[in-house]
């Protein structure tokens, strides 16, 4: 029975070996092989022959040399060898498989990707004269027409990218101005002007003409706007959030958010449309979302941070998060947030003031912009959040960010200065966006 154990739990390889070890065959070439040696020759050969040719130099053979070529030929005594060995070597036994190899595993597996190289200089430098250092202004909007607008005091300026043109859109009197804000509508031919005076403006930039002008939405000066296809959201100094239909000649104000208590400074429309990001000056961050029972009460109420919040960014790779920025030096944090259960998922020190938050559409980076005590744009690995690269340039605060449609470009905003960086790659080397995880139940707003 111990036998019958032992061999039970004996490997395959080793009864493969144990047979090979007891055959016929010898694995070594320089041993003789003795399944294919005479003995008895082989003994006669070592005693008889050895001793008759010590006698054959005293006593010389009776026979001729003839006579003795005839009778080994006759004896089959004409063999030289007397040991025999195998001819060539055996193949080698492997006592584990081919694909366990390291040199072979490491063939098998594709060349890394070449690391990407990020610029510690901006590729390009412009003036922006005029343009007002206010923390809790959105001046600087890139559109998917690849145009970049500029609010600089009174008037609104275009860059075509493509062609590298120049052009002015609109300047307004000084009882309307300053310029508080922008934002381009999705389609890239539109885009809405906030005014000091708490009025904004829509313009056809094709045609550089105006479209509409909404009044009566706000008291005090518009500092932020949001696209939802054809909504077009509001956020002003008097704390108002407004959805505002802009579809036909004269406006209509869909839906009214009231939460905040100071300015709001930050909006942000989900890449679904469903749930809206709004962050002010009184450190508050409200999720709305229009799947609820009550489209004008928040679904969340985030008060974690403790400074301003400007700085929004949905994922593009992963549905109901949401990364926020807090201002002034009380706070520094840039925070992600499950939106669908309102969890802080993570809070990282960033060591100054954030200004402007982006993600990277092709990799899983984000992008921060800074101001004391170096202005500095940080690169960041997401979710691991290592420092990627630090891109200094900016003698003040980074007001504002913009990045390209194509995804590779970042343009940002300091005092009279427009920096255009190439952070997030080469666009001939870009790789398709990753696909957006899929959030558990992401249709239901509740589960009863």
């Amino acid at each position: 029975m111990s036998t019958l154990r032992s061999q039970s739990r004996w490997c395959p390889l080793e009864q493969q070996l144990l047979q090979k070890r007891n055959s016929r065959e010898n694995w070594d070439r320089f041993i003789p092989n003795r399944s294919a040696m005479d003995f008895d020759y082989a003994f006669y050969m070592l005693t008889h022959q050895g001793s008759s040719t010590r006698k054959g130099k005293e006593n010389p053979p009776r026979y001729g040399e003839g006579y003795r070529k005839l009778l080994a030929e006759a004896m089959n005594m004409n063999r030289s060898r007397i040991l025999a060995f195998k001819n060539k070597t055996p193949p080698r036994v492997e006592l584990f498989p081919s694909n366990f190899s390291s040199d072979k595993h490491t063939e098998s597996n594709p060349p890394k990707a070449r690391r990407r190289y990020i610029s510690q200089s901006a590729d390009r430098t412009l003036d922006a004269p005029d343009l007002m250092d206010d923390y809790y202004l959105n001046l600087l909007d890139w559109g998917s027409s690849n145009v970049l607008a500029i609010a600089l005091a009174n008037t609104v300026y275009l860059w075509d990218a493509t062609d590298d043109s120049t052009w002015e859109l609109a300047t307004f009197e000084d009882e309307r101005g300053p310029v508080t804000s922008i934002n381009w509508a999705v389609d890239g031919r539109q885009i809405a002007i906030g005014l000091n005076n708490s009025e904004v403006e829509l313009w056809d930039t094709t045609a550089s003409s105006h479209v509409i002008t909404l009044r009566g939405c706000h008291r005090l000066r518009v500092g932020s706007l949001a696209w939802n296809n054809h909504i077009l959201t509001t956020g002003g100094m008097d704390g108002r959030i407004i959805n505002n239909d802009v579809r036909i000649g004269s406006h209509i104000v869909v839906e009214t958010y009231r939460g905040h208590e100071q300015e709001v400074c930050g909006l942000k429309w989900s890449a679904s449309g469903q749930q809206l990001a709004s962050g002010g000056n009184d450190n508050l961050l409200h999720i709305w979302d229009n799947r609820s029972y009550s489209r004008t009460q928040w679904l969340h109420r985030l008060q974690d941070h403790t400074a301003a919040v400007k700085a929004l960014a949905w994922c593009p790779f992963q549905r109901n998060l949401l990364a926020s920025g807090g201002g002034g030096n009380d706070d520094r944090c840039i925070k992600f947030w499950n939106t669908h259960t309102g969890a802080c998922l993570n809070s990282v020190d960033t060591g100054s003031q954030v200004c402007a938050l982006l993600w990277n559409m092709n990799e899983r980076e984000l992008l921060s912009a800074h101001g004391f005590t170096q202005n500095q744009l940080t690169l960041w690995k997401y979710p691991s959040m290592f420092r990627i690269a630090e891109l200094t340039g900016h003698t003040s605060t980074v007001l504002s960010m913009a990045q390209s449609p194509n995804g590779c470009t970042v343009a940002s905003a300091a005092h009279e200065t427009l920096k255009l960086w190439n952070v997030f790659g080469d666009p001939k080397e870009v790789k398709p966006a990753p696909k957006a995880d899929p959030e558990p139940f992401a249709h239901l707003n509740r589960i009863r």
